[in-house]
């Protein structure tokens, strides 16, 4: 069987996201909408699909599943709304900015029983995954300390940062996932951040460069750092130290040639951004959301998956702005 899909938003991620679904002969690209009618166009040009209303993609019941990849503040009523027209939904992150409103998308979600799923691609990287098997298999006995690193090579422009949610609902939202796909849900996080990068960044209320630490009834402790600007590129590295020994994932290099003289040692950076970091993980997260549609296997990142990242983001909110540690506990609605 082959899956009519429609895609929602035509800018730089919904570009990967079309490739990836053109990469599987189980899945065929029918359809995209983008409230930018340049961009809709040349996407489906370059597929030769249709340019089609959201409202037309939504009543059409011969598109069986959507991809979310518009803008932020569309995903929770785009999810609702294909979810009752009995579509399969994958989302890009976050579900919303709003917290509360992310637990009703999951209850909505909960209630019609079809599949969805959260676009944490990360977890879909071929070495983030074996260090995910390597220690759920017991390998390095009982995780301890588990360390992310996430370096942007560069901050986005203000205008984008005033509109994102902030570092930790746009960027830390991934590090917040990985971590609970690793060790669970912590019991309470402390955050500090500063804007050391761009003053404008600092002045439209937001940080740049940020450390959160997630601490665990059990003793365990998880930190996570976030920068917006490292010159040598996209630093994406993970270490999770074990009672038996250590896992850790590397940065992916430009090149693995390296050069060794009298005048020292030296060998590529790495490589420049997400999309040549992470395209073979967004293809391999697209393969798991068609098993899930066609052979009923569990959505890997599910929606609830999105609301607890989205907890953790909020909690690192609060804890930044009262400089204490939050119990997620004690979060409203919790």
């Amino acid at each position: 069987m082959t899956l009519n899909i429609a895609l929602f938003g035509a800018g730089r991620i919904g570009k990967v996201h079309a490739a990836s679904i053109a990469s599987d002969p189980r899945a065929k690209l029918v359809a995209v909408t983008d409230v930018m009618a340049e961009a809709a166009t040349a996407l489906a040009d370059a597929h030769g699909i249709a340019v089609r209303s959201a409202d037309d993609i939504l009543s059409d019941p011969a598109i069986d599943a959507v991809l979310i990849a518009s803008s932020t503040d569309t995903h929770a009523d785009l999810i609702e709304r294909a979810i009752a027209a009995g579509k399969a939904v994958f989302c890009e992150k976050p579900i919303d900015l709003n917290l509360d409103r992310a637990r009703r998308v999951q209850a909505s979600v909960a209630a019609a029983g079809r599949p969805a799923m959260m676009g944490f691609n990360r977890r879909f990287d071929p070495n983030f995954a074996a260090v995910k098997t390597a220690f759920d298999a017991g390998e390095i006995g009982k995780g301890e300390l588990l360390a992310v690193t996430s370096y942007d090579p560069a901050p986005p422009p203000v205008s984008y940062v005033k509109v994102s949610g902030g570092l930790f609902r746009d960027m830390m939202i991934h590090d917040f996932d990985m971590c609970a796909w690793l060790f669970g849900m912590p019991e309470a996080v402390f955050a500090t951040g500063s804007s050391l990068i761009d003053p404008e960044i600092g002045a439209a209320g937001d940080v740049d460069t940020a450390v959160v630490i997630l601490t665990y009834a059990d003793g365990r402790i998880a930190t996570i750092r976030n920068s917006r600007r490292a010159v040598f590129g996209y630093d994406q590295r993970l270490e999770l130290l074990g009672s038996e020994g250590l896992l850790s994932v590397g940065n992916q290099l430009e090149s693995t040639v390296v050069k060794s003289t009298a005048g020292g040692v030296t060998g590529a950076k790495p490589q420049l951004f997400f999309l040549e970091r992470y395209m073979k993980a967004y293809q391999t997260e697209w393969a798991a959301f068609l098993d899930a549609v066609l052979d009923g296997t569990p959505p890997p990142a599910t929606v609830q998956d999105g609301v607890n990242a989205l907890a953790l983001a909020e909690a690192a909110n609060i804890s930044l702005r009262e400089g204490r540690p939050v119990r997620l506990a004690d979060l409203p609605g919790a």
